[in-house]
């Protein structure tokens, strides 16, 4: 399946649109690795095990996607949009949404 952030696919005309699908994932933080984090922060670097959360929680997201557009008999989805965003009172849980428009190219 194609998936592109852009409105369409150069040399592939749309030939049915079957509207919007989406992918949500959340994530919660685990306090070892919100601690080993925090020791990063504080001595400068990338915090690895977040990136692979996010890495995760992103593909995870996309995948979700794709099966809705398959499931409604698409073979792309065009105009994605990734967001972020942390929930819950103290930001302990991270979303991950994806959304597009499923089409059959």
């Amino acid at each position: 399946m194609i998936v592109t952030t852009t409105p369409l696919i150069e040399g592939q005309p749309v030939q049915k649109y079957f509207g919007v699908v989406t992918g949500e994932v959340i994530v919660g933080a685990n306090i070892f690795r919100d601690l080993f984090a925090s020791i990063t922060d504080i001595v400068g670097g990338r915090s690895g095990k977040y990136e692979q959360v996010l890495q995760r929680a992103r593909k995870e997201a996309l995948a979700e996607m794709e099966a809705e557009a398959a499931r409604l008999g698409g073979n792309a989805v065009i105009g994605v949009d990734i967001d972020y965003e942390t929930m819950g009172k103290t930001g302990s849980m991270l979303m991950v949404s994806c959304s597009g428009t499923a089409v059959r190219i």
